[in-house]
């Protein structure tokens, strides 16, 4: 199984800035990529092409879009369809991100209803999960954890190729704030989804990466990609720089 070491620019770059950061990445990391490695960049939907057309012809590289609607087409203004996404270059889609969840107004069952409609479109999925601080204080972080991935598995089939179906652990008060869980805290998280997952999809689900997300950083993704269950990461803010995520990549 790869480490995913995949990157979430979220609404930053232009399409000029996002094509200079994918070449730049490539640049830095592509001679050096360990074969146990894979490259995933989430750009905007405006870079989404010039992204893709970068990275889509270099072994280990590839984009995916940050979100999509469940429907092929339609009088949905602003939204894009999965089909959308691959005919501008994405393999992966990505679902149930905190911000989606929580800024956005996105529920467990909405959440659950677009992982398993990217899937049967044919997307590559990423299943974001985790919880407030202030649930992690009430003693709840795995009641959160198992409901949002029961809900947000709900209706994909369990002969899933495990290699399309990932998740990402992000506890909520690690993101953009500098915190990062500590090992044991990413530990405890990640086996407690593992557990969940074989408990969905048996044997398959030991095929299945989890990924943590939460203010990673050249400085600590070592440590972190080491840690058992670990099988990636997720990363926002260093991402944005082609310098910061190729030393992530190659950590």
């Amino acid at each position: 199984m790869k480490k995913l070491m995949a990157a979430n620019w979220k609404m930053y770059k232009t399409w000029d800035e996002a094509r200079g950061t994918a070449e730049e990445l490539v640049g830095l990391a592509a001679g050096k990529l360990p074969a146990d490695r894979e490259v995933l960049v989430f750009p905007p939907f405006t870079a989404l092409k010039a992204v893709g057309d970068v990275l889509g012809p270099v072994a280990g590289f590839s984009a995916g879009g940050q979100d999509y609607y469940i429907q092929e087409e339609g009088a949905f203004t602003g939204e894009i369809a999965p089909k959308m996404l691959k005919d501008a270059g994405a393999s992966f889609g990505l679902t149930g991100h905190s911000e989606r969840r929580h800024v956005l107004g996105e529920n467990d069952e909405y959440v659950g209803a677009k992982t398993a409609y990217g899937l049967k479109e044919g997307l590559k999925v990423i299943l974001c999960i985790g919880e407030l601080i202030e649930e992690r204080k009430a003693g709840r972080v795995h009641e959160v954890l198992e409901r949002q991935l029961r809900a947000g598995l709900k209706d994909v089939p369990t002969d899933i190729d495990p290699e399309r179906l990932s998740v990402a652990y992000e506890p909520v008060w690690a993101i953009g704030t500098g915190e990062v869980a500590g090992p044991a805290e990413i530990v405890e998280a990640h086996e407690f989804t593992r557990k969940i997952l074989v408990s969905i999809f048996w044997k398959k689900a030991n095929e299945m990466r989890i990924l943590y997300g939460g203010s990673v950083k050249p400085g600590n993704c070592a440590e972190i990609i080491a840690l058992d269950n670990v099988d990636g990461v997720l990363v926002g803010g260093a991402s944005l720089q082609g310098q910061s995520f190729s030393e992530i990549v190659l950590a």
